[in-house]
């Protein structure tokens, strides 16, 4: 594959942790033409693979075929909301749904070759896998207008058809469903159950009055005129749980009731005017990168307390535009993690266009934020992140017009200073960097220089050098000088 090139005046701008509209756009294209090359993948795996159960090859043919189909109807949005720039039929809205890339990963992986022959787990596994397609394929049909009859199977009692909504079957386990639609209907039948009969409209969900169909949902998009954003607790490979690694210390995905939804909406509704206070690039590489929002259960906080509750959130990298997370509890709240994540997006995408280091994975880098050593690129993951974060709390700060936020914001931008002061010279001093990668850095360390031209207050300072001074000691106590740092 050859990628498009980077400017060095994009290199300049990621390395500001920021991004013009061409960059940004550069990166989704980027991303997006890897998504569909490892469909491409997909295919020819399975025409050539001898692991696949009866009828597999064959169903994936016509699933595909069924895709095609809606890629050549009307472009996605047509009457209602707008197409995004990524997704111009219904078919490609499908294919380059963030939570598509796990299911592609996972179906790989079952296609490889293992040492002692394919057992029989791991076939059923696949041919479940495989069969995803099909639902894919008929979501994409739905929204594209196009009449179809195909036969899908409900695993465990539930067939969820991606940006539609999912159906609870009147028997467990695996269970048929015929699917037909015309004019706009789908009509869900199944034996020993009365027929489910959904609307397909415009936007996020389809929706029937049978209690058994559950529709997807979705929230405002964050601007007017942008595409709503996908709050998406349906999908089945949304989460680390389906056959993946964990992903750091994320909860598992969870399934929203009425009263989540709501405080949902209540946190997103405020979130465009937090991110833009702390730069309007911050609301534009939000509007440009997310995709879909994948909710987590909120994970227990540790400490005296149980009944307390902490947070998370994370991105995975072959869901690009994704964020997994726990509800947030407020807009500030809600722009800071996307602040956060989405410039692991971005780092991640510029990873896949350039080499910025050749380091390996040994984990021997000490970061602020973390209690265990870090591999170099986890450190670069943190040190792009949190100085975002602390741009981000800078502008807020300086922008805020009560004193309380003010301060609150000081707060936060400190305590982000002073953890990238401390872990630079881990990223500065590595051998390992490449030519462009050492611009990239340059341009890393340059920012946080430039940030000391609006300072905190010295009280928020002073505590904040003092915690990373705390932490540093208790993380060398237990591990030893950090790679980059001076013994002490």
């Amino acid at each position: 594959m050859v990628s498009p090139v980077l400017s060095d005046r994009s290199l300049a701008a990621l390395g500001r942790t920021e991004g013009d509209p061409d960059t940004l756009a550069l990166l989704v294209r980027d991303q997006d033409t890897r998504r569909l090359l490892m469909l491409r993948a997909l295919l020819d795996a399975v025409e050539d693979g001898a692991l696949l159960p009866a009828g597999a090859r064959e169903r994936m043919r016509e699933d595909w075929h069924l895709l095609e189909e809606a890629d050549r109807a009307v472009p996605a949005g047509d009457g209602g909301t707008p197409s995004p720039p990524y997704a111009t039929t219904p078919a490609r809205a499908r294919l380059l749904h963030p939570l598509v890339g796990p299911w592609v990963r996972q179906c790989l992986r079952g296609l490889r070759p293992e040492a002692g022959g394919p057992t029989e787990r791991r076939v059923r596994e696949l041919g479940r896998d495989l069969a995803h397609l099909g639902a894919l394929a008929a979501a994409a049909a739905a929204r594209a207008g196009i009449p179809f009859a195909v036969r899908l199977t409900a695993w465990d009692g539930v067939l969820t058809l991606p940006s539609l909504g999912a159906l609870r079957t009147a028997e467990p386990g695996d269970v048929p469903v015929d699917v037909v639609c015309a004019d706009g209907r789908m009509t869900l039948r199944q034996k020993h159950a009365v027929d489910v009969t959904v609307q397909v409209e415009d936007g996020i969900g389809a929706w029937s009055a049978a209690p058994a169909w559950r529709p997807a949902h979705a929230l405002p998009g964050l601007l007017p005129g942008v595409p709503l954003m996908p709050l998406d607790d349906l999908d089945p490979y949304r989460g680390a749980a389906h056959g993946g690694p964990r992903y750091h210390e994320l909860s598992g995905p969870t399934v929203l009731d009425e009263t989540d939804r709501k405080r949902w909406a209540q946190a997103w509704a405020g979130t465009a005017d937090v991110l833009r206070l702390g730069g309007e690039h911050r609301l534009a590489e939000a509007v440009a990168l997310l995709r879909c929002l994948v909710p987590l259960a909120d994970p227990p906080r540790s400490g005296p307390d149980a009944r307390e509750t902490g947070s998370c959130s994370g991105t995975r990298r072959e869901a690009f535009g994704a964020l997994l997370s726990s509800r947030p509890p407020t807009p500030a709240t809600f722009a800071a993690t996307l602040v956060h994540e989405l410039q692991h997006t971005k780092l991640s995408a510029l990873g896949d266009l350039l080499e910025l280091h050749h380091a390996g994975p040994q984990q021997r880098h000490f970061a602020p934020w973390r209690p265990d050593p870090r591999p170099y690129d986890g450190l670069l993951q943190g040190v792009y992140s949190h100085l975002a974060l602390a741009d981000f709390f800078q502008r807020c700060a300086l922008r805020a017009e009560r004193p309380a936020h003010r301060e609150a914001a000081w707060s936060r931008h400190a305590r982000y200073r002073a953890q990238v002061a401390a872990a630079l010279p881990g990223l500065v001093d590595s051998p390992d960097l490449t030519e462009r990668g050492r611009r990239f850095v340059d341009q890393l360390v340059a920012t946080h220089e430039r940030m000391a031209e609006y300072p905190a207050p010295r009280g928020h300072t002073v505590r904040a050098q003092a915690y990373v001074t705390g932490v540093r000691d208790l993380w060398t106590r237990r591990h030893g000088p950090a790679a980059g740092h001076p013994r002490v």
